[in-house]
C-alpha cells in the first residue's frame, strides 16, 4: 500500500465534523429549494416554462463539472479546494437569496453548482486520505454515508419550515452560516498529506469532453421530461452525449495525465459501486418527488408536516449506516451489505406501491419509509468507502468525484424517467376512467396516485437491479484476520487493501 496512506492525522475526528457539515449543506440544497420553488416563482414572477431551470441550472453545472472538480482537488490539494468551494457556495447562496429577478436567481443556482462541484469531491476525498485505519474509516464513512443518504429528506423539513414560517429566501441564506463554520473548522483542524497530491498537468481536452458530454446527458433527460423521449432536441442531445463521452474515453486512454484515469473505473469493484449507486439514486429521487406531492396534494399535508413525515426514513438511514454498515463492513465483504441493503430498500419501496387516496401513514407509509431508509443506509456506507478505497492517493479526488457524478446523473435520469412514466400512466388512467367518474376532483386525484404507483413499481425494479449488480460485480474478497486482502484493480488496488473496503 502507498506509504502516504499510513499517515494518521491526530485531528481527523474534529475534521470529520466540518467535512460532514459541508456535505450536509450540499445535500440539503438538492431538496430544500424544491419546497421553496412555488413561493420563489410567485415572488419573482418566474414563468412556468422557466421554473424548471431553477433546478436544472444547478444540476447541469454540478453534474457537468464534478470530474473537473475532483481533478482540481487532486491538483490544488483537497483542503484548499474544499475551502474555495465552501466560500464560493456561500457567496452564490447569498446572491440567490437576494435575487431580484429570474436571471439573477438562475445565475446564482448555476454558480452554486460550479462551487458544489469543487466542494463535494474534495470533502469525500479528504476522508479517503485522512482515515486509514479500517475500523476508524468504517465509522467515518458511516457518518458521511448517513448524511449523504438522509440529508435530502432533512432538506424537505428545513425547506418547509423556512418557507412556511419565514421566507423562501432563507432556503439560500441558511447555507451561509453552514459554510462559515465549516471554513473556520477546516482552517483550524484539517491537515492533508501533501504527498497525496497529483501535480500532473491538467487534461484540457478531457475536461471539455467530459463536461460537455455530461451536460448534454443531464440536459437530454431534462428535455425528455418536458418535450418527450422522441423529440428532435432530446434525441440530438443523447446522440451528442454518447459521441462526446465515447471521445472522452478514447482521449483518456491515450493522454499521459488523464482527467479520469481509466484505472479508477475499470476496476470491477469500483465500477460495480458506481453503477449500483446511480441506479439506487434513480429510485430514491423519484420517491422523494412523488411522495412529496402525494402527501401535500392527496393527503393535504403542509410543507412542514410533509418534511417531518420523511423523518423515519432519515432515522432508518442513520441506523443502517452507523449501526449495521459501520459495524459489519470490517467483517464481511461489501457485496453482502450492499446487495441485501438494496433488496431491503426495494421491499420498502414495494410497500409504497400500495398507496391510495385513503392510505394510513402509520400502517403503510411509515413501515415503507423505515425499510427503505434502513436498506439504503446499510448499502450506501460500504459503497462510498469501497468507491474511494484502493485507489492511489493522487486519484482520490477524481474517484470521489465519480461517486458524486454517478449520484447526480442518476438523480437527473431518475427525475426525468420516473416523471415521464408517472405522467403517461396518469393520463391513460384519466382517459380510461373518465366515463364512470362521479367526481372530477376524485378522478384527478386517483389518476395522480395511479401515476405515482406505476412509477414506484419501476423504482422497485431499479433497486433490485442495483442489488444484482452489487452482488455480481462487487467481488472483493473475504477479510482475513482483520487485516488486508488482495484487491483486483490497478495501481494501489493491486496492493494489500485494508479489510474495511470489502
Amino acid at each position: 500500500m502507498p506509504e502516504t496512506a499510513q499517515y494518521v492525522d491526530p485531528r481527523r475526528w474534529k475534521a470529520l465534523i466540518f467535512i460532514a457539515l459541508a456535505q450536509l449543506m450540499v445535500v440539503l440544497d438538492a431538496t430544500i429549494v424544491n419546497i421553496a420553488l412555488p413561493s420563489a416563482q410567485a415572488d419573482l414572477g418566474i414563468s412556468d416554462s422557466n421554473r424548471q431551470w431553477v433546478i436544472t441550472a444547478y444540476a447541469l453545472a454540478f453534474g457537468g463539472l464534478l470530474l473537473f472538480g475532483g481533478r482540481i482537488a487532486d491538483l490544488w490539494g483537497r483542503k484548499q479546494t474544499f475551502i474555495v468551494g465552501l466560500l464560493g457556495f456561500a457567496a452564490a447562496s447569498a446572491i440567490g437569496g437576494a435575487a431580484l429577478n429570474t436571471g439573477m436567481l438562475l445565475g446564482a443556482r448555476a454558480l452554486q453548482g460550479v462551487f458544489g462541484a469543487l466542494l463535494a469531491p474534495s470533502a469525500l476525498s479528504l476522508l479517503a486520505v485522512m482515515f486509514t485505519d479500517p475500523k476508524e474509516r468504517a465509522k467515518a464513512f458511516g457518518v458521511f454515508g448517513a448524511i449523504a443518504g438522509g440529508g435530502g429528506a432533512v432538506g424537505l423539513i428545513l425547506g418547509g419550515v423556512l418557507t412556511e414560517y419565514m421566507d423562501w429566501r432563507w432556503t439560500f441564506f441558511v447555507n451561509i452560516p453552514f459554510a462559515i463554520i465549516a471554513v473556520v473548522g477546516a482552517v483550524a483542524v484539517i491537515r492533508e498529506p501533501v504527498e497525496s497530491r497529483n501535480s500532473s498537468r491538467l487534461d484540457i481536452p478531457g475536461v471539455i469532453l467530459a463536461t460537455t458530454g455530461l451536460v448534454a446527458l443531464v440536459y437530454g433527460f431534462t428535455r425528455a421530461e418536458s418535450d418527450g423521449w422522441t423529440a428532435g432536441l432530446t434525441v440530438g442531445l443523447f446522440i451528442a452525449a454518447a459521441v462526446l463521452l465515447l471521445a472522452f474515453v478514447i482521449v483518456e486512454s491515450r493522454v499521459k495525465a488523464p482527467l479520469l484515469p481509466l484505472r479508477v473505473v475499470a476496476d470491477r469493484n469500483r465500477g460495480g459501486v458506481y453503477a449500483s449507486l446511480a441506479l439506487a439514486i434513480i429510485g430514491m429521487f423519484g420517491l422523494f418527488l412523488f411522495l412529496t406531492y402525494y402527501m401535500q396534494i392527496v393527503k393535504g399535508y403542509s410543507p412542514v408536516k410533509t418534511g417531518f413525515a420523511f423523518l423515519p426514513m432519515v432515522a432508518g438511514m442513520i441506523t443502517g449506516s452507523t449501526q449495521i454498515g459501520a459495524r459489519l463492513m470490517t467483517r464481511v465483504p461489501a457485496r453482502r451489505l450492499m446487495g441485501p441493503g438494496f433488496l431491503v430498500a426495494s421491499v420498502g419501496m414495494l410497500l409504497l406501491t400500495q398507496i391510495d387516496l385513503d392510505t394510513s401513514y402509520p400502517t403503510l407509509i411509515l413501515p415503507g419509509f423505515l425499510l427503505l431508509g434502513l436498506g439504503m443506509g446499510t448499502a450506501f456506507m460500504p459503497a462510498m468507502s469501497l468507491a474511494t478505497h484502493g485507489v492511489e492517493p493522487r486519484d482520490a479526488g477524481v474517484a470521489s468525484a465519480m461517486v458524486n457524478t454517478s449520484q447526480q446523473v442518476g438523480g437527473a435520469i431518475g427525475t426525468a424517467l420516473l416523471n415521464t412514466i408517472a405522467a403517461s400512466a396518469t393520463t391513460e388512467y384519466a382517459k380510461s376512467h373518465a366515463a364512470g367518474a362521479t367526481s372530477r376532483k376524485a378522478l384527478e386525484l386517483q389518476s395522480m396516485v395511479h401515476g405515482y404507483t406505476s412509477a414506484i413499481w419501476w423504482a422497485v425494479g431499479i433497486l433490485v437491479l442495483a442489488a444484482v449488480i452489487a452482488i455480481t460485480l462487487v467481488n472483493a474478497g473475504q477479510p482475513e484476520n482483520g487485516g488486508a486482502v488482495a484487491g483486483s484493480g490497478d495501481g494501489a488496488a493491486e496492493d494489500a487493501i485494508p479489510v474495511m473496503a470489502h
